[in-house]
């Protein structure tokens, strides 16, 4: 994975990134991918707690590596105040700033976002935390889970007698990620067109809850809390998922035009249109019936056939794939959403490549994740001008 001199539509954006686990780091990875010029800044001898998560591959965490690409790695010791110096000049050539730590911790630095405006005006400077930085919460640790569990996502995800289910992937993370990516771009471009930099701040709570928002309409408008329906939508039907003979697909005729296609494409004109199905008002209150009678197609079908049948009508319709179907699937391939990479350490591997698609300034793969330190002499030597013996010097004292 060699640095490649391809621009990208955030290249000459600085982004200091002090951030780690999921939430910080995949908006930061986003902002690499596309570009800009990212510093992990890590703490001497332990780095990122994800260095230390599961996989491993040959002693390298692939959980750090899938987060952390095209990004510079640097240790520095906050704490000292030579580390304070040395942050503070990086401070002043810098366009971007993202930390998640617990709201106040920055500021017990001496580097909250009213600090940091005073070193640079222009900064913009993204903080996620659990809660966000304001509200009575603000002070609680927060982690994914627990954006899933207060957002009230988990309320709403698995079946009737599953209980409240964490959705099986980190999304309050990812989703708080994305929306700081979004948010740092949208203070970007204001900060071109005023030269004023400003304070984004995200939280995993409200990430997953403006994730949410047609489920939250039916208690609010209708004052009916929504119910774990397992693979079934709220508001329309038939979307859902289906046992096959040797599997299971997940269909979504979600107007009357898709629903008749789909009982023509079944052979049950009968189906189509009677006092039970003939609008989707219909076919919510009378989806168990509707339910069964698709079952008695999908279950005598293989998945491939019924999916092809299916999308051969026009009618949304695919098979639900595991891990291994996803990564082998031709879609996934023509996407490039698995890509290989070479790490020093622990070798070819293949992490989950970017979902960015943009036709003047694709996204690129320019360099694996950093090991700790591994970017020392040549960031602090382009960014404040230190040289290799002031490097060595701060290292020995416990600085870098």
């Amino acid at each position: 994975m060699e640095d490649k001199k391809i621009s990208g539509a955030l290249e000459g954006v600085k982004v200091l990134d002090l951030t780690r686990v999921l939430a910080g780091p995949a908006c930061t990875m986003m902002l690499a991918d596309m570009g800009a010029e990212v510093i992990k800044v890590e703490v001497p001898g332990k780095g990122d707690d994800s260095r230390a998560f599961s996989p491993f591959q040959k002693g390298e965490s692939a959980y750090f590596i899938n987060m952390n690409r095209n990004k510079k790695g640097v240790t520095l010791n906050m704490k000292s105040e030579e580390g304070k110096k040395i942050f503070t000049e990086m401070l002043k050539k810098a366009d971007v700033v993202v930390e998640n730590y617990r709201p106040g911790v920055m500021e017990r630095l001496g580097f909250g976002y009213e600090d940091i405006k005073k070193i640079n005006p222009g900064i913009v400077y993204g903080a996620v935390s659990g809660y966000g930085h304001t509200g009575p919460y603000s002070q609680r640790p927060g982690y994914d889970a627990i954006g899933q569990a207060t957002s009230g996502l988990m309320s709403t995800t698995g079946f009737p007698e599953s209980g409240p289910t964490r959705i099986g992937t980190p999304m309050a993370d990812y989703l708080a990620g994305l929306s700081a990516a979004v948010a740092i771009l949208g203070a970007l471009h204001y900060k071109e067109k005023t030269g004023i930099g400003q304070k984004v701040d995200i939280a995993l709570m409200d990430a997953a809850i403006a994730s949410m928002q047609v489920i939250q309409t039916y208690y609010l408008v209708e004052g009916r809390l929504p119910s774990r329906i397992g693979n079934r939508y709220e508001s329309n039907y038939p979307t859902d998922g289906y046992p096959t003979a040797d599997g299971n697909i997940m269909v979504s005729a979600a107007n009357d035009k898709l629903w008749r296609a789909m009982a023509a494409a079944i052979g049950r004109e009968d189906l189509a249109d009677n006092e039970k199905t003939h609008s989707n008002r219909e076919r919510l209150q009378n989806w168990p019936y509707i339910r069964e009678e698709i079952l008695k197609w999908t279950t005598s079908h293989s998945t491939a056939e019924c999916v092809d049948i299916l999308v051969k009508a026009g009618v949304p319709a695919a098979s639900i794939n595991d891990i291994s179907q996803v990564v082998a699937d031709p879609q996934t391939k023509n996407r490039e959403m698995f890509v290989e990479i070479e790490h020093p350490v622990a070798g070819k591997m293949t992490m989950t490549g970017s979902q960015l698609k943009l036709s003047e300034t694709p996204v690129t793969y320019r360099k694996t994740a950093p090991a700790l330190g591994e970017d020392n002499e040549a960031v602090y030597g382009a960014w404040i001008g230190l040289s290799a013996e002031q490097i060595a010097d701060y290292k020995e004292k416990g600085v870098m």
